[in-house]
């Protein structure tokens, strides 16, 4: 799952995303709206979170745009402002959600996730199947022929991203602007040792592999 912060609060950034890394998600981070609106209208994100009061464009004016161009991503807006105007404001100028400063970690996380869940019944497909490996969008389940396997966030993630692209061969640079961050450093292993360990998890029992390495290109998930 990639997630867009769009902070000007350093310090509340670096709180949001080592508790959105550690949930297996991956954030992309602005510091103004202006770069919000480019990174949102140009990627795509599963949510975003945006602060109302931001340098260069307003949180308010970056989600407004994002709507007059038809982008549908939700956003869960933050801000200091907690008056009910306020809130039906946020609402209504495009917001899907809207949380007050302070808060806790986990009301942000459970509001994020909420978000994500609706979007996906709306818009996306509930579960992700390659032959007789189902994961479950909505319960972050991945069970294979009926049994279930546990992943750690980023395994599923990777995982996500594969069965995403069933059948296309994603290369490590790929999985790692959406699995990670893109200031990982390119010569690192992390891809290799995170593909071993969702092999052993997946793959290991099986004799019908899924998981396929497509030597000097990458990876693809599919039956053969």
């Amino acid at each position: 799952m990639r997630v867009l912060l769009v902070e000007d609060d350093e310090r509340a950034a670096s709180y949001i995303i080592k508790g959105l890394e550690e949930s297996g998600y991956v954030t992309v981070y602005c510091k103004d709206g202006m770069d919000g609106l480019n990174m949102a209208t140009n990627e795509e994100f599963d949510a975003a979170i945006v602060d109302l009061m931001l340098p260069c464009l307003d949180g308010l004016s970056m989600i407004g745009q994002l709507r007059r161009r038809k982008i549908i991503t939700p956003v869960l807006i933050l801000s200091a402002k907690s008056t009910v105007d306020d809130r039906v404001k946020g609402l209504q100028g495009g917001g899907d959600d809207y949380l007050t400063k302070p808060f806790a970690f986990a009301e942000l996380l459970a509001r994020l996730q909420a978000l994500i869940r609706r979007n996906n019944q709306e818009s996306k497909p509930s579960s992700l199947i390659v032959g007789d490996l189902i994961l479950d969008l909505i319960t972050r389940k991945v069970n294979r022929g009926g049994d279930y396997i546990e992943l750690q966030p980023r395994e599923f993630s990777l995982l996500e991203y594969l069965m995403h692209n069933k059948g296309r061969v994603v290369t490590k640079t790929m999985i790692m602007e959406h699995v990670w961050e893109y200031n990982f450093d390119p010569q690192t292993n992390i891809v290799e040792a995170r593909i071993y360990k969702l092999r052993e998890k997946i793959d290991r029992i099986h004799s019908h592999k899924l998981i396929h390495t497509m030597r000097g290109v990458g990876y693809v998930i599919e039956e053969r």
